[in-house]
């Protein structure tokens, strides 16, 4: 892939919410879209998840979850059959499965500390947990079965992010502290290659990681160099050695907290503690804009990529803002992959 050159200034805009989403009264660590676009869940340290009808633009009434702890996670299935939510404290972790069509809520016990991620499988028959505990862990939605236990991970933070390849057969895991990543076999339930090892830095990176081109590649934000550098800048890796692929996507500053793949894998959306969005065009690694947003903490794109959701979290501000996806970004997005698909 080549890199292209962009000169910043040049993609400086502005984005503008069309809806703002108010309740939760701590820290938004989390949200996720439902497969339909027009409903969202999200989970807070206040203790809650909320749902919210995208289309009156507030929370849906009877559909507030209260949980024992922190919510740090949530997820729903590509089906929409399954929501889920994780969290916890120190000393205890709570992984909730709630199917939708029912209400029935199933509670998976297993890690010893809070859940700091989560992800469903593409068949959304799997889900996947990463703890402060040290271990990511692999369950049956249907039955609530553990099926994989990995880790620890040298006991220096917690699990940051896990992932599905989109045939279910390996998870990518990638530590709290952004410096190692890992790709495990479900089947085999082995290790089978890790780049970076734990730095024992202090910056927690939850940022998710993504596989693509058909699960040869991973994409992560990690910091290689040392434990004074926060994972600022976003790689691809292939899948089976995980050497670097191509051109970083350099551009930020600070710390990565958000990143966004769209379905169609041809715009790649960040979020920093440098106070800004930057949205990407994925094969050819062109930065296409730059937004600042003050006090950006996570986002994510609807599954038309047609939205843009971040949450906003200060001392006495928490919210979730829904922005239009500008309609020239996503051309051009769309059509540096037709260009790559050409080639």
């Amino acid at each position: 892939m080549a890199s292209a050159s962009t000169n910043v200034d040049d993609t400086k805009s502005i984005l503008t919410s069309s809806m703002t989403l108010r309740g939760h009264r701590c820290n938004i660590q989390s949200m996720s879209y439902f497969p339909d676009g027009q409903r969202m869940i999200s989970g807070s340290w206040d203790k809650t998840t909320r749902r919210w009808d995208l289309k009156a633009g507030k929370e849906i009434k009877g559909a507030q979850g209260i949980c024992e702890g922190k919510v740090y996670a949530v997820a729903v299935s590509m089906d929409g059959r399954w929501v889920v939510t994780g969290g916890g404290d120190y000393d205890h972790g709570e992984l909730k499965v709630c199917e939708a069509e029912t209400g029935i809520i199933k509670t998976f016990v297993g890690h010893s500390k809070k859940i700091s991620c989560i992800d469903i499988s593409a068949d959304s028959m799997l889900l996947a947990s990463g703890s402060r505990d040290g271990t990511a862990r692999i369950w049956n939605l249907e039955t609530g079965d553990l099926k994989l236990i990995a880790g620890p991970f040298g006991g220096v933070g917690w699990v940051g992010a896990v992932r599905f390849s989109t045939d279910s057969k390996k998870l990518a895991v990638k530590l709290d502290t952004g410096d190692c990543l890992e790709v495990w076999e479900v089947q085999s339930q082995k290790s089978v290659v890790r780049i970076g090892r734990p730095l024992g830095y202090s910056s927690v990176a939850f940022a998710p990681v993504f596989w693509t081109n058909k699960n040869k590649t991973i994409i992560a934000a990690l910091t290689l160099a040392s434990k004074d550098d926060d994972a600022k800048t976003v790689h691809e890796f292939d899948a089976l050695t995980l050497k670097n692929v191509g051109t970083p996507f350099e551009g930020h500053t600070k710390l990565v907290t958000g990143l966004a793949l769209s379905l169609d894998g041809a715009l790649l959306a960040s979020a920093a503690r440098d106070d800004t969005i930057k949205l990407w065009a994925y094969e050819s690694r062109q930065l296409l804009a730059s937004f600042d947003i003050q006090n950006i903490h996570r986002l994510i794109l609807s599954p038309d990529s047609c939205q843009l959701a971040y949450t906003i979290n200060t001392k006495d501000v928490h919210k979730i803002c829904i922005c239009a996806t500008p309609p020239d970004i996503l051309a051009q997005a769309s059509a540096a992959t037709c260009k790559r698909s050409e080639l």
